[in-house]
């Protein structure tokens, strides 16, 4: 419950809640039937790995060239940072691909540092 209730937007509230839902006797039962059937959700998890990018939002624009958008994001939570749609003085990191165009703009206009994809994969990785 404490792991689910450190993503964001989820809350001490929704976690709690979850949490019963999954503790309770009929459900287990149900998760039981569904793991006999052969029902096994992807290993994934939502928390972070590190707090490398922890209150960092990064938002990306343009097409990415090594990466995937949906995989670069990933790479943001994983790190503790989200990845926003919209740049905003909130932002901490525009990542500019092939063609940016409004987001590259406003992020110039608002002062907030532009990354290129290859800067961004070395920052996360480094």
């Amino acid at each position: 419950m404490d792991e689910l209730a450190r993503v964001h937007e989820i809350g001490r509230t929704t976690a709690e809640s979850i949490a019963g839902w999954f503790a309770g006797p009929r459900n287990q039962q149900i998760l039981e039937k569904l793991d006999r059937a052969g029902v096994h959700p992807p290993a994934h998890s939502a928390a972070p790995t590190s707090d490398q990018f922890a209150g960092k939002i990064f938002v990306f624009t343009g097409t990415l060239t090594r990466l995937k958008r949906d995989q670069a994001e990933a790479m943001v939570k994983h790190r503790g940072g989200r990845a926003g749609s919209s740049v905003s003085r909130q932002t901490s990191y525009v990542v500019a691909g092939e063609s940016a165009g409004s987001k590259l703009e406003k992020a110039q206009e608002l002062g907030v540092p532009v990354l290129s994809e290859d800067e961004f994969i070395e920052m996360a990785e480094g």
